[in-house]
């Protein structure tokens, strides 16, 4: 009686371990199949889009609505092939809505978040207020538009850091394009002493500042007198020039004020107070 207790023990581990071999066996190949699918699948959508995109291209799309259309078809392709890959393993994708719908207010905030982000991507495409390329003023950001993407934008500051925005802060907040007109004004201000003849002065600055390279003759250089302090007058310096030559004509005007009123021996503005003394009768 021992050997057959033996026996169907050894049988039933033995039954045990085939059950083991086979599963891990038929779960290794979906695995791999998976893995297949994804590396496939993730080649196919690559050749996808660029398809789409040279044929955009060849129709000459403004670049700002091929990035877009691009970001879309990607992550839309991206989003089946998930879905195909899970519906291959048996899982029941349709009750990711309801996991997702349970997961509180926390997901739903997140999520409403992405969607004010996604339709204030479209109204930018849509209204374009700027393209790629132009020089803007968003939310608080400066510098070149580089990607307008489904839910932020992606800006290049002067400074060379890239910076991501969120497409809903950028539309529900104040737009500088600085790009759209075919000038801009450099605004700048010059402090004279008071005993500074300030038509010189203003006569000096317009003939120097004009020579600058970059400036325009039209419209003509601005120097006038904007308030006074207890130095003496201030002049608000306000050249004109091409976006892209901006701040060349602003570093180089601050250094033709310096130098020009130093060569016509202006004073040096400096405070000055008046102290009166009174002798005790």
């Amino acid at each position: 009686m021992d050997k057959d207790v033996v026996s169907q023990g050894v049988e039933t581990v033995s039954r045990f371990q085939t059950v083991i071999v086979d599963y891990l066996t038929l779960f290794g190949v979906k695995i791999l199949a998976a893995i297949a699918f994804w590396v496939v699948g993730r080649w196919l959508i690559g050749v996808a889009v660029s398809l789409v995109r040279r044929s955009l291209e060849r129709q000459h799309v403004d670049p700002t609505v091929l990035r877009y259309v691009g970001s879309i078809i990607t992550v839309t392709l991206n989003v089946l092939l998930v879905i195909g890959i899970l519906g291959y393993f048996g899982i029941q994708t349709t009750t990711f809505a309801a996991l997702i719908a349970a997961a509180g207010v926390a997901i739903g905030m997140a999520w409403s978040g992405l969607l004010a982000n996604f339709a204030a991507g479209a109204f930018l495409i849509v209204l374009r207020p700027f393209k790629v390329g132009d020089f803007v003023g968003v939310a608080g950001q400066l510098g070149t538009v580089t990607e307008i993407g489904l839910f932020s934008t992606t800006i290049n500051t002067p400074d060379n850091v890239l910076t991501i925005v969120g497409n809903n802060k950028i539309f529900s907040d104040t737009i500088q394009n600085y790009t759209a007109n075919p000038f801009r004004r450099v605004d700048l201000k010059a402090q004279l002493a008071g005993s500074t003849d300030h038509r010189a002065a203003i006569a000096l600055l317009k003939e120097k500042i004009a020579a600058i390279p970059n400036v325009l003759a039209d419209p003509p250089v601005e120097v006038e007198i904007v308030e006074f302090t207890l130095v003496g007058p201030v002049l608000a310096v306000r050249p004109y020039c091409h976006n892209d030559h901006y701040w060349q004509v602003y570093f180089e005007t601050n250094r033709v004020i310096r130098e020009s009123f130093g060569e016509a021996g202006f004073s040096a503005p400096m405070p000055a107070q008046t102290v009166i003394v009174q002798q005790a009768q």
